[in-house]
């Protein structure tokens, strides 16, 4: 018999906020435990935040609740955003445990505040819906900390480029509608490189001291979409400027991409700072950009 848990933005989720910040988004969301294997996926809401047109942003991570398995579950029933299109494009690859603000969906300014948009997942037998509304409650300010850092000013998310003289990227903006474009070959690497600039402030979500050493920018490049298995390399900073807390840094970061199946991909790609996953409970600052990747089969021998 199929399991089925309908979970709501209500005073279940604990969600406690102080000063406007959602710290509560930080936590561990509630249900089942995590396990190795065979565990459900729940939607994660961050918060939302306005746009200076006057639209607004919801803000959207998960918890993925089996810590030794990555999980994939296709568009269709078992994943989808209601009401209007299913595929608002929310993740088809879910990476262990709790994964913050990995994508954003934008709605009208006629959106009401007593309007709700829900996703829901089926994992493993269990079905979890959140729906996301606009309760004030959940405002956040992700493109500035709403915390002082130690020397008074206020955390920033990174800035990242992927050409030295490319587009800017700051925030946890990620869309499909504004991703990359690369191609690659079956079997063979695709080189990746990024450039990371930040103000080498940090958030963490009470005003308390930085805790253990971190490096100034963390860069996590995954698979969010796609037919097969995706290996990326560990990741490799160049430090250009900086590297200390309060002390601006700028750097370059390599990695390759190898692809097993050919097909449509999607690569998210999340670059952190010293306040750690998720922001260090303030809602800020991290920035996410998706990149869509065309990938062709290998070449064969032969020819004229």
């Amino acid at each position: 018999m199929v399991q089925t848990r309908l979970i709501r933005l209500s005073a279940a989720l604990t969600l406690i906020v102080s000063g406007g910040v959602l710290a509560g988004a930080q936590l561990t969301l509630p249900s089942a435990p995590a396990r190795q294997f065979g565990a459900s996926v729940t939607p994660a809401y961050e918060g939302w935040f306005d746009n200076p047109d006057g639209t607004h942003n919801f803000l959207i991570g998960y918890y993925n609740r089996n810590t030794q398995a990555n999980v994939d579950i296709p568009l269709g029933p078992n994943n989808r955003i209601e009401p209007g299109n299913p595929d608002q494009g929310q993740p088809t690859h879910f990476l262990t445990r709790r994964r913050f603000g990995m994508f954003m969906i934008t709605v009208p300014k006629s959106f009401a505040k007593t309007q709700k948009i829900t996703w829901t997942l089926v994992v493993n037998g269990v079905t979890s819906s959140i729906p996301f509304h606009m309760h004030t409650d959940y405002n956040i300010t992700p493109m500035k900390s709403s915390e002082e850092s130690p020397n008074r000013e206020f955390n920033t998310p990174p800035v990242l480029r992927f050409e030295e003289a490319g587009a800017k990227f700051a925030g946890p903006t990620a869309t499909l509608a504004t991703a990359l474009t690369r191609t690659a070959t079956v079997g063979t690497p695709m080189p990746l490189t990024v450039w990371a600039d930040d103000d080498a402030l940090y958030s963490s979500g009470g005003n308390g001291p930085l805790t253990g050493d971190r490096p100034p920018v963390i860069l996590t490049v995954s698979k969010y979409r796609g037919p097969g298995t995706v290996t990326v390399t560990p990741v490799k900073f160049k430090d250009i400027k900086g590297g200390k807390p309060l002390e601006p840094y700028s750097g370059t970061a390599e990695t390759a991409v190898t692809f097993s199946t050919p097909g449509e991909y999607v690569l998210h790609v999340n670059g952190g700072d010293q306040s750690g996953n998720g922001g260090g409970g303030s809602g800020c600052c991290w920035t996410t950009v998706v990149m869509k990747v065309t990938v062709a089969g290998a070449r064969t021998g032969g020819g004229q």
